[in-house]
């Protein structure tokens, strides 16, 4: 009963999933469309930059600003400093 009513208590709980179904929206528009990607390895490719743009929103960043600095700033970088291009 107390996991049933915490929502009455904490005014941060949701009493529906919409907020994460609109989350899923992208996904689920997308599907078809990665049917698409050519090969595995498109598949591949596609599932690993939405991962990251996913991240970036998740942070608050802008995908597309983060992702143009990153491409701009990658040739001078080395493969130990590729992480801290991460979102």
């Amino acid at each position: 009963w107390e996991t049933f009513i915490r929502f009455l208590e904490d005014g941060r709980i949701c009493l529906t999933n919409n907020a994460a179904e609109r989350a899923l929206r992208g996904v689920a528009l997308g599907r078809k469309s990665w049917l698409f990607a050519g090969s595995e390895r498109g598949g591949d490719r596609a599932a690993f930059m939405y991962s990251l743009i996913v991240t970036a929103k998740l942070n608050d960043i802008d995908p597309q600003a983060w992702l143009a600095d990153v491409l701009a700033r990658l040739p001078d970088m080395t493969a130990s400093q590729v992480p801290d291009l991460l979102p």
